[in-house]
């Protein structure tokens, strides 16, 4: 029988695996229960890391070890981040964002500053507070825009760009934070720093262009090998900016980005993510692990009023800087809803602060309780922007410029068109050979400009836009189209499509796209006449119908309803499984 000595001698022994088997299995069970209530699981993480912290349980004591694990973390959800940029995407917002970005940081920091000051923070505080609060978590917003696919579209595009612009602006920071607190010569150090990252870059790209492309060659051939390459090039470029001063996200994101250009880069991104998953998840325990609840009370309205402000002050002022810009009031709308939580980047730069003596514990708990607030908030924000940009849609005209938009691209006249496609990613191919083969005039929206610019040198008419925008479904002639097809993934938007061209044409066949079962049951019930579901018959199955049926709605109709009882019967099949 094992006596407690011998328990404690022996977790003493495997302290930290025991400690990330706590750590996993009170956040599976926290995310269970967020599951379950159907919030965002990221809430969990952060929840499970309060609860381990000593402000509750207490079980949490080699922070150090998670720290490493949510550092790796960041450097694989960066290194993601940069396969999937290219230089055309970078080139396309480049300039929106680097306008963009400054702007946002200089208004945002002016405002908090006189807003601190009203409170009564001194002019150091104040600047860090101020500071502290103009920068977005690049974790947060990459993570979320991920999980919801949208990092290809122009508004992820141009966060991405800004949240390149705020790191940059927070690496200098923390570069003049460092100085000041050594007593070295900050010009002569922020000029070394800039002459060597800039020969870095250099070099990098050039590796990318003429040596990455062989190596990746010889190491796919081995899955195993084309996975721990990746794993170590991001890591070891990611080391490399750490010792030469720079941050381990830079090194990690370049790392991404030098793998772009390889043809290999879908796949290294599949390997990657599930690794990515859980080190993120650790990222945030540890995040919700150093929180501090403690001598708060004084400091309370401040922390209400500024959450609040950080909330629906920073995206408000980023969708002005880019209406003013030129942009839609969708688009706007969407890039700055993103910017409505504080960074990382904050948390790191309050820290060193204290640790050099300008800032007390009081400033450290603020901006960390903030972070707290923000960063659960905007969870739920930029989960749910399509819905809350349709119930302000109407309040947001007042940021747009008069004229023509930066982002409204198209490549038509006003003509009838037989065929409407919505979305044209993955599928569209398949689909728009199908109409050719057929003769039939079409048209197709998305709302990716590098799309509609590749489709217009093709001379194929299309629109860029969001479908589920009012004013982009009133430019399109749905009245005469005798076939619209929609490969929007969100269930929403194909409802709204559905009864909106039923009542303005009921002979049009509508056919939609569903990843679920009792979506696709949902879908038939309002009125589509057909519904792709990727994962059993996808975009070809589609095409062929297309070919076969042309526009007989009576055929289209049988072929729902033998798709209603399949999916009728799978659905029954599934129950049974789970009683």
């Amino acid at each position: 029988m094992l006596r407690y000595e011998d328990i404690s001698s022996k977790l003493m022994e495997n302290q930290a695996f025991v400690e990330l088997s706590i750590v996993i299995i009170t956040t599976l069970l926290i995310c269970g229960v967020m599951r379950i209530l159907r919030q965002p699981i990221m809430i969990g993480y952060i929840l499970s890391g309060i609860l381990l912290s000593p402000n509750f349980f207490n079980l949490i004591h080699n922070s150090d070890g998670l720290s490493t694990f949510s550092e790796i973390g960041i450097s694989f959800l960066l290194f993601i981040v940069g396969l999937g940029l290219n230089l055309k995407n970078i080139k396309e917002v480049g300039k929106t964002a680097f306008l963009a970005g400054l702007l946002q940081i200089t208004i945002t920091s002016l405002f908090y500053f006189g807003l601190t000051k009203i409170f009564g923070f001194n002019d150091v505080s104040s600047i860090y507070i101020a500071l502290g609060l103009s920068f977005s978590s690049t974790i947060v917003i990459m993570k979320l825009l991920a999980d919801k696919l949208t990092l290809e579209t122009l508004p992820g595009k141009i966060t991405v760009g800004i949240l390149i612009i705020q790191d940059l602006a927070a690496m200098i920071l923390l570069m003049i934070v460092s100085a000041t607190s050594k007593g070295g010569d900050l010009t002569t150090a922020i000029l070394q720093t800039l002459f060597t990252g800039s020969i870095l870059v250099v070099v990098l790209m050039f590796m990318s262009i003429k040596l990455l492309p062989y190596i990746t060659k010889k190491v796919a051939r081995s899955q195993e090998l084309l996975l721990l390459f990746s794993i170590g090039w991001c890591m070891a470029l990611g080391s490399l900016f750490y010792l030469l001063n720079f941050s381990i996200e830079i090194g990690a994101l370049l790392a991404g980005i030098t793998l772009s250009f390889s043809p290999y880069r879908h796949e290294i991104s599949s390997k990657m993510r599930p690794l990515r998953d859980f080190f993120i998840m650790l990222f945030f325990v540890l995040l919700g692990s150093q929180m501090i609840f403690t001598n708060l009370t004084s400091l309370i309205l401040p922390i209400l009023i500024l959450s609040i402000c950080v909330l629906l002050i920073n995206p408000l002022i980023v969708i002005f800087l880019m209406g003013r810009l030129g942009y839609t009031k969708k688009t706007s709308f969407q890039a700055g809803i993103n910017f409505c939580q504080v960074s990382e980047f904050s948390l790191i730069l309050a820290t060193l602060g204290f640790k050099v003596g300008h800032l007390d514990q009081n400033i450290l708990s603020l901006l960390t309780i903030v972070g707290l607030i923000t960063i659960t908030g905007s969870t739920y924000f930029i989960m749910y922007s399509e819905k809350i940009y349709r119930q302000l849609s109407k309040f947001l005209s007042i940021f747009e410029r008069k004229g023509k938009k930066i982002d409204q691209h198209k490549n038509f006249n006003d003509q009838e068109h037989e065929i409407v496609l919505i979305g044209y990613a993955k599928m569209g191919s398949a689909l728009v050979e199908s109409f050719k083969q057929l003769g039939k005039k079409f048209f197709i929206v998305d709302i990716d400009p590098q799309i509609i610019q590749e489709l217009s040198a093709q001379s194929i008419d299309c629109l860029y836009g969001d479908i589920s925008n009012a004013e982009t479904f009133d430019e399109i002639n749905f009245s005469k189209a005798k076939m619209v097809i929609s490969t929007a993934k969100d269930l929403d938007t194909n409802l709204m499509l559905i009864s909106k061209i039923n009542k303005l044409n009921p002979q049009t066949i509508i056919i939609v796209l569903s990843h679920q079962v009792d979506e696709a049951l949902r879908l038939y019930e309002q009125g589509a006449n057909y519904v792709i579901m990727p994962y059993h018959l996808g975009s070809h199955h589609t095409s062929s119908l297309i070919l076969e049926y042309n526009f007989d709605l009576a055929k289209f109709l049988v072929e729902k309803n033998s798709h209603i009882n399949k999916l009728l019967i799978k659905k029954q099949l599934s129950h049974s499984k789970h009683i």
